[in-house]
């Protein structure tokens, strides 16, 4: 995956748009489906993923509430799929700080945003950490090569303009997620297979 297009000049570009949740749980494996198609057929496109922010819950209170009163125990088989382990310990809420970070992370790279995803998702489904802990957040930053993400989130203002008008341009129309929009012509909802994903792939880039 790159953030432009790659030197090999026959590879075709495919700009990946996905509407997402840190705290949804099929974002996470509609995430790692991806991956995995990604790598599939790396030799043959270049990738530009885009992640925008979606609220589940936008009503959820900041300071958490028990994540097995809000998620559903029959995630864990899900999750074994996939070979991790589901987490139901821990605290969920409103994810509008880690959208926030997302946001940030994506001007400093689109693969860092990719990665940040990724180790929000980790950290939250897997080893119970709360998506709202402002120190969660920024460890997760530093480990994916991400600068000045405590002193961005220190401002409650910062990256929110730009959090609410993607949530109006990308995720007011549609009722789920994760959601793809791949070249602006393929769409999809739902954590689609990678099989589903590289079909979407070639007819995009036709």
């Amino acid at each position: 995956m790159s953030d432009s297009v790659g030197n090999n000049s026959e590879k075709k570009l495919i700009k990946i748009d996905i509407s997402s949740d840190t705290v949804c749980p099929w974002c996470f494996m509609g995430k790692r489906n991806l991956d995995k198609a990604i790598a599939a057929s790396k030799d043959q496109y270049d990738f530009q993923v885009r992640w925008h922010p979606f609220q589940l819950n936008p009503s959820a209170p900041k300071e958490g509430i028990n994540k097995r009163e809000y998620m559903e125990a029959r995630m864990s088989e899900v999750f074994r799929s996939h070979g991790l382990d589901y987490n139901l310990s821990g605290l969920t809420g409103n994810t509008l700080e880690s959208h926030r970070l997302m946001y940030f992370a994506a001007q400093q790279g689109l693969d860092k945003q990719h990665n940040l995803m990724e180790e929000l998702s980790f950290g939250y489904f897997t080893q119970g950490k709360y998506i709202g802990d402002r120190e969660f957040l920024v460890e997760s930053a530093k480990k994916v090569g991400i600068e000045g993400a405590a002193e961005f989130l220190e401002d409650p203002n910062n990256g929110l303009k730009e959090v609410n008008e993607e949530l109006q341009k990308y995720s007011e129309n549609i009722t789920g997620v994760p959601y793809f929009v791949i070249n602006g012509i393929q769409k999809l909802s739902g954590a689609q297979p990678p099989e589903i994903l590289l079909r979407a792939f070639q007819v995009a880039a036709n």
